[in-house]
């Protein structure tokens, strides 16, 4: 059985932050904020909107677009580094406020890079037998870890949910045709939080070394788009779409430029949703689907790099 994305949906607030509205909150401007990032506005999460009600409103959408109940699905695995509580999961939530009473469910957390450690874990479900559709979600509510004095993260990130399902479909060209995961421990202090359960027992706020991991993005996801391509028989050539970890418009860019990827063939979303961690490449696929440009055939490759550092790539035929 090949591992398919049969179905996209996304979610996000209805609250928008501007760049002019973060200007009258730290000394930063509209110029400076496109200059560096790209980035217009961001959607944020109103008062006792939690990340799971973003998943949920996601998968919500997914199934709707697959046109069937959610009892069809038998596993669900979310990707997210702001879960409403220790636990119970995201996931968990999910599964029971869409009434599904059976199958697996559980968060991964790989920070930004986590829809991509997600996938894997659907996909070894399904190659494995243990579930036939999986909802695969990215979901953040970024806002409530943002350290809203520090101009330098606070303009960066956004809250929102997308949601896929990987469904098992008989052998042919569609699906997953590879997957690499990486992490390297030894880079944690370039970006992470100032607090932990074990540590605080606060969620503490994100500080992030930006010069650092902008250039470990940049390397680490041109080089492991490469790596995965190479796996799956393909080369640069056949990349019809790159939907990259929406992180920076500036280094989307330069991204492409170093793998010799035309611009026109990156979608990019980040500057009406700025960086919203886990959640930004399933909501960019779910744009590109529904506005037209993903087609039946298409190769796509989706590279991300997170905090851990966790980096990683899925290369899949639409």
């Amino acid at each position: 059985m090949q591992s398919v994305i049969t179905a996209t949906g996304s979610y996000l607030p209805s609250v928008i932050v501007t760049n002019d509205a973060l200007a009258l909150r730290v000394d930063t401007s509209d110029a400076w904020i496109r200059e560096r990032t790209g980035i217009t506005q961001r959607h944020i999460a109103a008062q006792g909107e939690q990340t799971s009600h973003l998943a949920l409103r996601a998968a919500q959408a997914a199934l709707e677009s697959a046109g069937y109940s959610a009892h069809k699905i038998d596993g669900i695995v979310v990707a997210t580094a702001t879960p409403d509580t220790t636990m119970p999961s995201v996931a968990a939530k999910v599964q029971a406020g869409l009434g599904i009473t059976k199958g697996a469910a559980l968060d991964v957390a790989a920070a930004c890079t986590g829809f991509i450690y997600a996938l894997s874990v659907a996909h070894g479900w399904i190659q494995t037998g243990i579930a036939t559709r999986v909802l695969v979600i990215g979901a953040e509510t970024m806002s409530r870890i943002i350290d809203w004095e520090d101009r330098n993260t606070c303009v960066l990130f956004g809250d929102g949910a997308g949601a896929v399902i990987l469904e098992a479909v008989p052998s042919g060209t569609r699906g997953i045709r590879a997957i690499t995961l990486e992490a390297a421990g030894e880079f944690a202090p370039l970006l992470g939080t100032h607090g932990g359960v074990s540590s605080t027992q606060t969620a503490g706020t994100l500080f992030m070394q930006g010069q650092e991991v902008f250039r470990h993005g940049v390397e680490k996801m041109a080089s492991v788009t490469l790596a995965t391509l190479e796996k799956a028989g393909l080369t640069l050539a056949d990349v019809d779409w790159l939907i990259p970890h929406q992180a920076n418009a500036r280094m989307i860019r330069m991204i492409a430029r170093q793998l010799k990827i035309a611009q026109e063939k990156c979608v990019i979303t980040v500057a009406e949703q700025a960086n919203t961690s886990a959640a930004t490449i399933p909501l960019a696929l779910d744009i590109a689907r529904r506005d037209g440009r993903l087609q039946p055939g298409n190769i796509v490759a989706m590279p991300a790099l997170g905090a851990g550092l966790t980096w990683g790539c899925c290369v899949i035929s639409w």
